[in-house]
């Protein structure tokens, strides 16, 4: 691989949801990366897919004939991985063997020992292992995450996080969808793991839980699509979570944190302060969620700042915004979340 780099060659494995925006965010790169192929299970849509992207690109975008052809291509910098997470092990360990970095979508898989798994997997044969957790790269996260690491807002003493969403019962009923066996869970993994993930990157981390998970009446599915927790964490604040698919018409997604000299709101990309001296500032993107019953209702842009990182990663042999590794914790808590609702108990993460 080139120490220096004018375009970056990268493949998309898996044609879900989010393959629109991963397409849209590596257009909106300016052409520092090309997307040179994709591939999925179903051929026939994988070529119609092909057609798309090679419309809107100003170069041909190729179908893989399987993941070995994809790991055979020497022109490749690394690859997406955006299959459902019951199908990433033994993608790892072929890209690994090749010795070709890995860009992942949440989660890393379906329980912390698979994740752990597959981050070993990778670690041992020394491949970058990049996970797409794009709302660390909100302008508003970045500056909130300024503002601590300067020590400006104080102690902790307080956090509160909320992701009131809504599903239709449509979206459970594709296949596999909110199941065990392919998601690995519901509301905490398929959508409040970003939130989680957000949270944990500005608090610290958890010392123990105490949560309560269920299945309502609005959803026919086998997981939970809600669930309500105290959380304590390690630098002894408290904290309370609420995370639900079964919140008509749906809100959004926002982290409060309660400091001894502020407190830092984020919500809908805009970052408030408040000062306890009356000063109030606000940071961010002043943007609206369109609908907020749409899974998708996000800026590309958010991904293209993961996939831009990563990128410059792997040139300056540095760990990317989110690695692997990192991804850890996050499991461990939505493990740790469902653990407690299942035994009616509170639940360590930290002795």
């Amino acid at each position: 691989m080139s120490a220096t780099h004018k375009t970056f060659n990268t493949v998309l494995i898996g044609l879900g949801m989010v393959a629109d925006t991963h397409v849209a965010a590596i257009a909106g790169l300016n052409g520092k990366i090309r997307l040179k192929g994709i591939y999925a299970r179903g051929q026939q849509a994988a070529q119609d897919y092909a057609v798309k992207v090679t419309s809107i690109s100003d170069y041909p975008c190729k179908v893989y004939s399987s993941i070995q052809a994809i790991a055979d291509d020497n022109e490749l910098d690394f690859v997406i991985i955006a299959t459902p997470p019951n199908a990433r092990l033994e993608l790892v360990k072929i890209f690994t063997k090749a010795n070709i970095p890995i860009l992942m979508e949440k989660p890393v898989e379906r329980t912390s020992a698979a994740a752990l798994e597959i981050v070993n997997v990778c670690e041992t044969s020394n491949t970058p292992l990049g996970m797409v957790l794009q709302h660390r790269v909100r302008p508003a996260s970045l500056k909130l995450q300024q503002l601590i690491t300067a020590g400006e807002l104080g102690q902790l003493a307080m956090v509160n996080v909320q992701a009131p969403l809504w599903r239709a019962q449509s979206y459970y009923n594709e296949l596999g969808r909110g199941t065990y066996k392919r998601d690995g869970g519901g509301v905490l993994i398929s959508q409040a793991i970003h939130t989680l993930d957000l949270m944990l990157s500005l608090t610290g981390d958890v010392a123990d839980v105490q949560a309560m998970s269920r299945t309502t009446t609005l959803h026919q599915m086998e997981s939970e699509d809600f669930v309500t927790a105290g959380i304590t964490f390690k630098n002894g604040a408290i904290g309370s979570l609420l995370a639900t698919t079964a919140s008509f018409p749906g809100g959004t997604e926002c982290i409060t944190l309660h400091y001894d000299k502020a407190v830092a709101k984020l919500d809908r990309g805009v970052l408030d302060i408040l000062w306890y001296d009356g000063r109030t500032d606000s940071y961010g993107e002043n943007s609206q969620v369109t609908d907020a019953s749409d899974p998708m209702d996000f800026q590309a842009s958010w991904h293209g700042s993961v996939i831009n990182d990563f990128a410059d990663a792997i040139v300056e042999k540095r760990a990317p915004l989110a690695t692997g590794r990192e991804a850890l914790k996050v499991h461990q808590l939505i493990d740790a979340l469902t653990a407690s609702s299942k035994q009616q108990k509170t639940i360590k993460l930290i002795d």
